[in-house]
C-alpha cells in the first residue's frame, strides 16, 4: 500500500534533487524512497555542515577507517606486494 509524504525543504534543494533524479533518469519519488530505504537499512543519519567541496567530506564510514588506521585497528600489513596480491585475489 503506497502513502503521501509531505515534507517542507528548500526550493533550491528540492529543484537540485529533481534535477539530478531527471539526469538519472529517474523521477523525484524514486530518488526520495532509495534514500529512505537506506536510512532504513543502515539506521545511519549522517548530519554534517555543509561544505562548499562536498566531495572532500569524508562519510562516517570514512571517517571510521581513518581513526581505525590511525590507531592501527582492523589493518594488516604485507612483507611484499606477492603477499599483498595473494591475500587479494583470495577475497
Amino acid at each position: 500500500m503506497n502513502t503521501t509524504l509531505t515534507i517542507k525543504t528548500d526550493k533550491k534543494l528540492r529543484d537540485n534533487v529533481k534535477k539530478m533524479a531527471k539526469q538519472m533518469g529517474i523521477p523525484l519519488t524514486v530518488a526520495m524512497n532509495a534514500m529512505m530505504r537506506q536510512f532504513v537499512r543502515d539506521g545511519v543519519l549522517t548530519l554534517e555542515a555543509e561544505c562548499s567541496y562536498p566531495s572532500h567530506t569524508p562519510n562516517a564510514e570514512t571517517r571510521r577507517a581513518i581513526r581505525d588506521a590511525d590507531k592501527r585497528k582492523n589493518t594488516r600489513s604485507f612483507s611484499s606486494v606477492e603477499e599483498f596480491e595473494k591475500y587479494v585475489r583470495a577475497l
